[in-house]
């Protein structure tokens, strides 16, 4: 279940050079490199003659040259040449992806190319505000993108899966609220007089003994976006009135991009507006956010790996209303975008 006519995340700003990246992206095969002006690039990266990659061929200027039979190729996917023959078929192309670099990322469009505004590409600032530093990185992920959202959308399991850095004893027990605004949700969670979680400790260099009021507040935005407002401050500091600018505040910024149904990437970051004059610090936040992420994607590796054995019973519970209605948005967004559905049908209608 994919939606299509929505931006996603293809690579980080300095991932993409003048060497061509392979990626998939929604089981279709992307090649990404940029052009001698510095210009990015996303092309099908399947060759219209025999479906070689283009990626394993060669860039020279601005044109791909295939590694299989020499057919070369502009940045517009339209073959150019063909050393065999003279003549170029009209029908000789390959697709060409609309791509925006924007807040370090860059974003494809995997649908229809006539809808792709860029004005609808979701706001990330954070990452490069003046007035923000961040640590960020990426993880290919072997499980469906779904179970990356929920992981983001049930953070009850800081608890039990992250005791040594995010969890403490009282956080599955927070303080739980879900609100829906369209196909936006909102989940907040206060945890109220209680000791910091050892990386809040850490990064908001709290005294021993302190007791903080914690918040979590995540925003998810379809098709793959959660953005994480947390922070720590010290009890009566009126954080939850709003007054959190004086304290240990960051922003966990995730962007999940579909690979295949069982596959995914991953990119995410934590922003910060303290410490912006010691340099050491992003570094610091990518290592320990890398190391506390890797042990979600343990965790959601093995969810797959069972539900690849086949359908068992699961109960619900009351922490499962915000992936829940997660689910739903994404699977009606799905129908609109398949012109064979009843929704898609309604959808053209409509447009």
């Amino acid at each position: 279940m994919f939606v299509r006519n929505a931006w996603y995340v293809a690579a980080w700003d300095h991932e993409v050079t003048r060497t061509m990246r392979r990626r998939i992206l929604l089981d279709e095969p992307v090649v990404l490199f940029r052009t001698d002006a510095g210009k990015a690039v996303a092309l099908e990266d399947r060759c219209c003659h025999r479906q070689a990659p283009l990626s394993m061929g060669k860039l020279a200027g601005n044109i791909v040259t295939c590694p299989y039979h020499g057919l070369q190729f502009d940045t517009t996917g339209k073959c150019v040449r063909i050393p065999t023959q003279d003549l170029v078929p009209k029908s000789a192309c390959v697709k060409s992806y609309p791509i925006v670099e924007r807040n370090h990322w860059l974003w494809i469009w995997m649908g229809d190319p006539a809808k792709a505004d860029p004005a609808l590409i979701e706001d990330f600032h954070w990452l490069d505000d003046p007035g923000w530093r961040y640590g960020g990185s990426y993880l290919h992920v072997q499980a469906n993108y779904l179970l990356v959202l929920e992981n983001l959308l049930d953070t009850t399991h800081l608890t039990y899966l992250h005791p040594t850095s995010l969890g403490t004893d009282a956080f599955a027990r927070s303080e739980f609220d879900v609100k829906r605004d369209g196909d936006r949700i909102t989940v907040t969670r206060w945890l109220m007089n209680e000791f910091p979680a050892p990386f809040h400790k850490q990064m908001g260099g709290f005294p021993d003994g302190m007791k903080v009021d914690r918040w979590q507040v995540a925003h998810f935005a379809p098709p793959c976006f959660v953005k994480l407002d947390i922070g720590s401050a010290p009890v009566g500091a009126n954080a939850r009135g709003g007054e959190r600018s004086k304290f240990m505040g960051m922003w966990n910024l995730n962007a999940i991009t579909p690979e295949t149904e069982k596959t995914a990437h991953y990119f995410f970051a934590q922003a910060y507006n303290f410490k912006l004059d010691e340099p050491w610090f992003s570094d610091q936040m990518r290592t320990q956010l890398h190391s506390i992420f890797l042990e979600d994607m343990a965790m959601i590796q093995a969810q797959q790996q069972n539900m690849d054995l086949g359908p068992s019973a699961a109960v619900g519970l009351g922490q499962d209303k915000a992936w829940m209605a997660m689910r739903g948005i994404l699977q009606r967004l799905a129908a609109e975008d398949d012109p064979t559905s009843a929704a898609g049908r309604t959808a053209s209608r409509a447009a």
